[in-house]
């Protein structure tokens, strides 16, 4: 966990407990970093609810309940299974934000159309639901770093 993270993480469970709202996780490619970060932080208790670590397809399903067809036409790293995590997370957990995170570190797994470092994310609350997609560089772990930080961020920006 990088010291960025941590602040990030930090304003993030400080904001939070400020407004009074509730956050959650879906993570793929972060394996968990996200609850990590926001668990380091003394007090995350009050407004953490959890992080489903969903890495296999199979558990996008299951536990979150991304369709199979999403996976199916447009893959788990897309617009559409993000959103669908995201959704998923927010139901699971009845929290009132939630992020999710899917992408591919690498180093395989990419292709010309989702190159390495391809990473969607999603957002989740009562007002709606919507996607970003980030192209980072770096080894696996500088990937699955900035898109750990990444996700705070987009928490950060949309509890305001």
């Amino acid at each position: 966990m990088t010291p960025e993270t941590l602040e990030l993480a930090e304003k993030l469970v400080s904001r939070a407990a400020e407004r009074g709202v509730t956050l959650c996780a879906a993570e793929s490619c972060t394996g968990g970093l996200i609850g990590a970060s926001i668990t380091s932080v003394s007090g995350a208790s009050e407004i953490f609810y959890g992080s489903a670590v969903t890495y296999h397809n199979s558990a996008k399903e299951n536990i979150l309940g991304v369709m199979p067809s999403v996976l199916k036409k447009y893959g788990a790293v897309s617009p559409q299974c993000a959103i669908e995590m995201a959704r998923g997370a927010r139901l699971l957990y009845k929290a009132d934000f939630s992020v999710s995170v899917t992408g591919i570190a690498g180093p395989s797994g990419g292709s010309e159309e989702k190159p390495v470092g391809t990473v969607w994310f999603g957002c989740s609350s009562q007002n709606g639901t919507c996607s970003y997609v980030c192209h980072f560089d770096g080894d696996r772990q500088k990937i699955r770093e900035a898109s750990a930080a990444e996700a705070l961020k987009i928490l950060l920006g949309r509890i305001k």
